[in-house]
């Protein structure tokens, strides 16, 4: 029986499936309404309208239905979406995926309210990326280098260190062409408390905590929460850009369980899949969010992403890479082969793309040599694993001098280029002045994808 409808409080609960809950009767509810359940037994939760039609409405609840019967439940719709309260004061806070403190600290309090949902950027009010990002990570910033307002995933593979390489950019990354503040934007979807408590630690130990707010959703958290934190976090990300002139850098990870609990839920809503199971709004749903990332004309803020996600099965055609790649601006690949080697981080620069990367670099963001060394390196790196799997069936005994050199250099790339410690925060200089040293390996001849004057100002053997 629908109790008061000024109060749009319903007691009409007909069916609990999953992680919703159809309740009948209802009357002018708009999609996106937050919603109050309370249960026979007096607890409270919370829900989103997913569905509205006539007399019908499907609420997605946040923290599942174990427990809710649908004789004794109230259902209360606030007639207002999902709100999140913005403050500079979040800044080296940890929150959980429904925005509220797990640090032991006090609530937010603020005046300022924002839709989780975020408004969409005019497209003729974007400014063009174009300031180069330093990570302190040499295969990131000097192979496929990240720029403000870009947004460029990482894909890795179940048991790879993205977590670590996740923390490591959080901690050292910076813009060198500003001064306005940097922050980073953390938010991981259904991780396990163990990865939890290594973010929390890694932050804390290294002090980056200062310039972090992290959203943290566990995996045994409801799945239904994980469609939220990314959401909590953009916002938090567009306050501190956008009225705060601070440059973000928004970390996801990971987004696989994200697109995991897209699928849960339109499971449980009979929704017609689309590939591999995924419901076909997918594509929608992560450009939503991707797209939140850039700058604006006339502000001095800025939203770099760097969404991690793990590609099930190492499969680079799956659905969630495949869509990621489509959206963003190129990514970075974490393959197993190089961590089976024990080589950290595992980026394999030939595939990795960053499409933006020649506006962020050059004289006067980065060094005039870059994109030469960049190029060179890259087409060095790829003739040397040529001729690593050339020696696997004829023998390193058939190869030319020249062929030895360019497997030296693979070699040395990987050892001395690629590998560098957790901690390791090298300048965009040292990652330079190491391209250098190892295309010494090299002869001067073979060296055609940089300019001679770079050449003869950079090269060691000029400069002793």
């Amino acid at each position: 029986m629908k109790a008061d409808i000024k109060t749009r409080e319903y007691k009409t609960v007909k069916e609990v499936a999953g992680p919703l809950m159809v309740v009948e009767g209802v009357e002018g509810v708009a999609f996106g309404e937050v919603v109050k359940i309370r249960t026979g037994a007096g607890e409270e939760r919370t829900g989103q309208v997913l569905e509205s039609r006539e007399g019908i409405s499907i609420v997605q609840v946040f923290e599942g239905t174990s427990g809710i019967d649908t004789q004794d439940t109230t259902v209360r719709f606030i007639g207002d979406t999902m709100k999140l309260a913005v403050s500079k004061d979040m800044v080296g806070r940890f929150f959980d995926g429904l925005g509220r403190p797990i640090d032991d600290g006090p609530e937010i309090i603020s005046d300022i309210r924002l839709d989780i949902n975020g408004a969409p950027i005019n497209p003729t009010a974007r400014a063009f990326p174009d300031e180069f990002i330093q990570t302190g990570v040499s295969t990131i910033d000097g192979m496929n280098t990240l720029v403000r307002g870009q947004k460029l995933p990482i894909f890795s593979g179940a048991g790879m260190p993205h977590n670590e390489l996740a923390a490591q950019i959080a901690r050292q990354a910076k813009v060198l062409s500003s001064t306005e503040p940097f922050s980073v934007v953390f938010a991981a979807m259904g991780i396990t408390s163990e990865e939890a408590n290594f973010f929390m630690r890694d932050f804390e130990r290294t002090g980056a905590m200062e310039q972090i707010v992290a959203f943290i959703n566990l995996a045994d958290d409801p799945a239904i929460e994980r469609i939220i934190t990314p959401r909590m976090a953009l916002t938090t990300a567009e306050f501190l850009a956008f009225e705060c002139d601070m440059h973000v850098l928004v970390i996801l990870t990971d987004m696989t369980n994200y697109c995991e609990a897209l699928r849960e839920i339109a499971a449980a809503r009979e929704e017609v899949p689309g590939r591999r199971g995924y419901p076909g709004y997918m594509y929608t749903d992560l450009a939503m969010g991707y797209e939140r990332a850039g700058r604006i004309r006339g502000r001095k803020g800025s939203i770099t992403q760097m969404p991690i996600l793990s590609m099930p099965d190492d499969d680079i055609t799956h659905p969630i890479p495949d869509l990621t790649g489509y959206i963003t601006e190129g990514q970075f690949v974490l393959t197993r082969d190089l961590h089976r080697r024990g080589i950290y981080p595992p980026v394999d620069v030939l595939p990795s793309l960053s499409r933006l990367m020649n506006q962020g670099i050059g004289e006067g963001r980065t060094r005039e040599d870059h994109l030469g060394v960049s190029d060179q390196c890259y087409a060095a790196y790829a003739e040397g694993r040529d001729v690593r799997n050339l020696v696997a069936v004829v023998g390193e005994e058939a190869l030319t001098e020249r062929d030895r050199k360019f497997l030296e250099f693979a070699d040395s790339f990987e050892k001395e280029f690629v590998i560098q410690g957790r901690d390791t925060n090298r300048s965009i200089q040292e990652t330079l002045e190491t391209g250098w040293k190892l295309l010494t390996i090299l002869p001067e001849a073979e060296l055609k994808r940089i300019d001679e004057e770079h050449i003869k100002k950079y090269h060691p053997s000029y400069r002793k």
